[in-house]
């Protein structure tokens, strides 16, 4: 058997177990959720709408991660400023569209170009330091972002002949979601009636007691499925080019890499970059659902969470990135909103105890003690579970899978002559 024969049997073999893997997540996921939906609302509309949100953040964060695995987990690029990046792509977004009034894909283009610009910029530290050096450098970077986007002195100001401005603490206004040009005649008013798409498309799903903006919502979920999926191409084929095994070199051993006569501060640089400006992408369809974005979406804990995906699911693996990230926006940040939906009209607590001492006075103050603390009990939940999971599988979910710098399997010995 030839050598490239070989090879390709790998690819193939990896890509029908990548189809199973990917397959059983997902539908684990459906069924999990939809009985918890089902049991936390009687309605169709209200449990498709629960199902529709958890898919939504596992999506967004499997985007986010993926931007984040080809710095981290190609490149070893320990960059922990993720929050400040995907800021200004969607800060960038806001203002070109609603303020400055370019039409949209021109100001996603731009945004990201924006993010790629400071990311390039912030990657220059990348040259001489390392390691937890380069994480100071760019965590100072998300929190000076965050300050000065979020301080009144910028809130209104003035840019080449333009009135534009940050918002303050409640962040630029956003213009209204892209697909809703796609459904209604005129998408930015408060009333729009449904053009002959958007009809077609509600009365497909009305019978199923489907509402409209249940229903929007959800094709803004098969739009996110298509942008995971080209993520996903985009980075595997970079992963697989010699751009990319130059990248995986640098990880492994950058003086072995730079004695090749590769220039190691070039690769580090643009790999940097292009991550940043996915993840100001990642960032504007995250937040174009939502309506905007505020600074109070980018705390520290937002970069952390997405570490804690990457490490769910495996560093150095596109799928270990799309499988942790969904796995951990659906499971560990949404599953516990769920569960105390459920608890709470279930169990619909009167008590109100002030403390965790208060809370241990019966079974009626634990529960409300624990609905009302849910945020905290989740960040302690997920502590634990991360050390479960870096003690007892420190290579994450899907296993043994990073990607080597070699282009053909060195596993295998001899062969046919």
């Amino acid at each position: 058997m030839s050598e490239d024969s070989v090879s390709e049997g790998i690819r193939t073999w990896i890509t029908a177990t990548d189809r199973r893997l990917l397959g059983t997540v997902i539908g684990i996921t459906t069924v999990v959720f939809t009985l918890l939906a089902l049991a936390s609302t009687p309605s169709i509309d209200g449990a498709v709408g629960t199902v529709r949100r958890v898919f939504f953040f596992g999506l967004v964060y499997a985007l986010v991660v993926l931007a984040l695995n080809l710095q981290w987990g190609y490149a070893g690029l320990f960059n922990i400023g993720i929050a400040g990046f995907m800021m200004i792509g969607v800060y960038a977004m806001a203002i070109l569209t609603t303020q400055i009034g370019l039409p949209y894909p021109i100001a996603i283009v731009v945004a990201v170009a924006v993010t790629a610009l400071f990311g390039a910029i912030v990657s220059l530290p990348a040259l001489r330091l390392r390691a937890d050096y380069l994480a100071i450098v760019t965590l100072a970077f998300a929190e000076i972002v965050r300050s000065i986007l979020s301080s009144r002195q910028f809130s209104e100001t003035t840019l080449a002949g333009y009135d534009v401005g940050f918002g303050g603490a409640t962040g630029p206004d956003a213009p209204p979601d892209p697909l809703k040009f796609l459904l209604y005649e005129e998408p930015g008013s408060l009333v729009s009636e449904p053009n002959a798409v958007g009809e077609l498309y509600f009365s497909v799903l009305a019978p199923l007691g489907i509402d409209d903006s249940t229903a929007e919502a959800l094709l803004y979920i098969l739009f996110l499925v298509v942008m995971v999926g080209l993520f996903y191409t985009l980075l595997s084929r970079l992963g697989s080019s010699p751009f990319g095994r130059v990248l995986k070199a640098i990880r492994e051993d950058e003086m072995v890499a730079r004695s090749l006569g590769k220039d190691t501060r070039v690769f580090k640089i643009k790999a940097f970059t292009l991550g940043a400006a996915l993840m100001g992408f990642a960032a504007i369809l995250w937040f174009l659902e939502s309506g905007g974005a505020r600074p109070s979406n980018f705390q520290s804990q937002t970069t952390f969470f997405i570490f804690v995906a990457l490490i769910v699911g495996g560093s150095g693996s596109n799928l270990g990135s799309v499988v942790g990230g969904f796995v951990f926006g659906t499971f560990l940040l949404q599953g516990p909103e769920v569960i105390e939906t459920i608890i709470g009209q279930q169990l619909d607590p009167q008590a109100n105890p002030q403390t965790i001492f208060d809370a241990f006075g019966g079974f009626d103050p634990l529960v409300a003690y624990t609905i009302d603390n849910l945020a905290s009990i989740r960040i302690i939940l997920l502590g634990i579970f991360l050390i479960y999971l870096i003690k007892n599988r420190p290579e994450g979910i899907v296993g043994k899978r990073k990607e080597t710098a070699s282009s053909i399997d060195l596993e295998q010995r001899g062969g046919d002559s």
